[in-house]
């Protein structure tokens, strides 16, 4: 990373925004954050879960149920619609910015810039919603440590990962206060950046594993093992339940009307690329945990030489924040996706652009892989919880100083670690209530109240 500008620490206007954060602490004081008990009348979390699966496809829900119900962890990454309501009833500090939405660990990780470079950012933005910044960061802080009591740590060694991911936050928040704006959105974390800040040799090893692993999710890499040819045909082949072809009459018109409608939300130079490959096949593609159940589709196009390129084409619903701060001002809820993907992520994918199909479902677009990696955190080791906990830290206060008012973050959180400790004391609470949850999930499949498919 080149080093930024810093603007004058005496500018005034700084320091205004900044006296308006340390303001709000008089209405919401930093250690309320550490508070975490259910609302007297809390809403039963499965039928949260229940309400989110509302026009899915139904067949596939069963999936969901049985992805979620793993772990605890694996719970938390499918219910951001829950934990959404539940921190709708915490203390809200009114300092507000472009969210995540559904900001957990593993919605971080690898993935490749225009110009080809490794980059480490927030790579999943389904949710994302103008909100309250604490929101982002209490829901990582929270999957740091249900991440680290599924991997049999210590309590206090997942204290620590909370305190090191906030920590990290509260650090760069300063830092981007300080610079210009367009230093801000200049910013990124190569990985090469991060593996040259490595000095002992078996993190290390790590990090350049992980580059490798990334380099290798290319088309290049992923299209022989999902295509053949039949009857002198390319295809995609069927994989199910998570990749399988569509027998409705109709499916090719509409596959065909929503990718020339997608092509109009891409800039001209972008049409040009797009204009020299054509449309072979198309499936649906099961992903994720919370998105299983919601449209998604993979379209299969080829150049005049034969070399492939795979769009993700995903169903966009209404962010599982919106009904606890306001509307979105975007009528297609693709295009929402892809602003606030823009507006948080340091380089976003060339194909990005969004669709509403002939069934009025909205989706956005983006290529399926491109190096997009998340870290093998299931069996990591205390120190590369700590160091991905820096990385995560300092990536969402970059991506929330670009939409919000990094001074005024900075002016609330303050120099001390009150605020960080607080946010463990939630994480760590919050945590408990995860579990609690996740157990209701389990007993509602055993009961029957749920249909729960376990893959192998």
């Amino acid at each position: 990373m080149a080093k930024a500008k810093k603007a004058s620490s005496k500018d005034p206007c700084r320091e205004d925004r900044a006296a308006l954060g340390r303001q709000a602490r008089k209405d919401v004081p930093r250690a309320a954050h550490g508070a975490w008990k259910p609302p007297r009348k809390r809403r039963d979390p499965i039928a949260i879960i229940e309400e989110s699966n509302r026009g899915r496809v139904e067949k596939l829900i069963p999936i969901r149920y049985g992805r979620m119900a793993k772990s605890p962890f694996a719970f938390l990454r499918g219910s951001a619609a829950v934990m959404a309501y539940d921190l709708s009833h915490t203390p809200i500090t009114g300092i507000r910015a472009q969210l995540c939405g559904d900001c957990h660990l593993s919605n971080f990780g690898l993935f490749a810039t225009p110009e080809r470079h490794l980059v480490f950012d927030v790579n999943d933005f389904d949710e994302t919603h103008p909100g309250p910044w604490e929101w982002d960061l209490k829901r990582l802080a929270t999957s740091f440590v249900v991440a680290a009591r599924d991997n049999n740590y210590a309590e206090a060694q997942a204290k620590d990962f909370a305190l090191r991911v906030v920590g990290a936050y509260r650090d760069h928040v300063h830092e981007c206060a300080r610079m210009a704006p367009i230093d801000v959105w200049y910013q990124r974390m190569e990985w090469q950046t991060v593996i040259d800040g490595i000095h002992d040799a078996k993190s290390r090893r790590v990090a350049e594993a992980m580059e490798m692993a990334a380099r290798k999710r290319v088309i290049e890499h992923l299209f022989p093992k999902i295509s053949k040819t039949e009857a002198g045909h390319l295809r995609l082949v069927d994989q199910p339940p998570v990749l399988f072809h569509m027998s409705e009459d109709d499916i090719g018109e509409r596959v065909r009307y929503a990718l020339a409608e997608y092509r109009l939300t891409l800039s001209d130079d972008r049409k040009v690329l797009l204009d020299r490959y054509h449309l072979v096949d198309w499936a649906i593609k099961v992903v994720g945990i919370g998105s299983v159940g919601t449209r998604c589709y993979i379209m299969l196009l080829m150049s005049v030489d034969h070399d492939p390129l795979i769009l993700q084409v995903k169903e966009a619903r209404t962010s599982v924040l919106e009904p606890y701060t306001e509307p979105s001002v975007y009528e297609n809820q693709g295009e929402r996706v892809a602003v606030g993907q823009r507006l948080m992520q340091s380089s976003s994918d060339i194909f990005l652009g969004w669709v509403r199909g002939k069934r009025g479902f909205d989706f956005y677009v983006r290529q399926l892989r491109d190096m997009k990696f998340s870290a093998p955190l299931e069996r990591g080791s205390a120190d590369l919880f700590l160091r991905y906990a820096d990385l995560c830290g300092w990536t969402l206060a970059r991506a929330h100083a670009k939409s919000g008012c990094a001074a005024s973050i900075s002016g609330y959180l303050g120099k001390s670690d009150r605020f960080d400790q607080a946010m463990a004391k939630f994480a760590a609470a919050y945590a408990d209530q995860t579990e609690r949850d996740h157990e209701e999930l389990v007993k509602a499949i055993r009961s029957g109240r749920l249909e729960s498919l376990a893959e192998e």
